[in-house]
């Protein structure tokens, strides 16, 4: 049997404000065809912000697909694909948390739902934080913003207080590589 997929096609059934859902018709490995659903993400980026106190940025907002609040880093989507993540990871920054970065370097790269999206996620760390004004939210984002110590966090992940994805790879990671002497 040939271990190879192939897409025959792929209908755009829903055109979204942030992602677009499709259809695409793929020949299996065994000939058969199959219809995957697909949703197309243009990207996003996210920053593990560490102020000099070793306390780490964290924003709280309403999710709607949940249904409840979340304690995340500072992330948002791309403004095109060809948005270089970084950029968008200072932006994001900035925007939520009116705090810009001397130092700022890539951390890792996620992807939220391979079953059945591309959304990646560029993660940085930054450093060298300074406040610099406040909040510049978009009309719709109600963002508050707190500080925590590692070991905080970490505790919350293993609690179940911190669910979203991203945000523990991010603590997690960077736990990883400072128990490591790597950051």
């Amino acid at each position: 049997m040939s271990e190879e997929f192939k897409r025959l096609g792929r209908k755009l059934i829903h055109k979204g404000r942030i992602i677009d859902y499709y259809q695409d018709e793929i020949k299996l490995p065994n000939g058969n065809e199959a219809i995957y659903d697909f949703i197309g993400h243009k990207g996003a980026a996210a920053m593990m912000a560490v102020r000099e106190d070793g306390k780490i940025l964290m924003v709280r907002q309403w999710r709607n697909a949940i249904e409840k609040y979340t304690l995340e880093i500072p992330a948002g989507g791309l403004n095109g694909i060809e948005e270089p993540t970084k950029e968008a990871a200072i932006r994001e920054l900035k925007e939520e948390t009116g705090y810009i970065a001397e130092n700022v370097k890539f951390l890792q790269r996620i992807y939220t739902t391979v079953a059945f999206c591309n959304e990646g996620i560029d993660i940085y760390l930054a450093t060298g934080l300074k406040k610099k004004e406040e909040q510049h939210l978009d009309e719709d984002e109600f963002v508050d913003v707190g500080a925590y110590s590692l070991e905080e966090l970490v505790q919350m992940i293993y609690d179940g207080k911190i669910e979203d994805s991203k945000t523990i790879c991010a603590i997690m990671t960077y736990k990883s590589l400072a128990a490591d002497g790597k950051i």
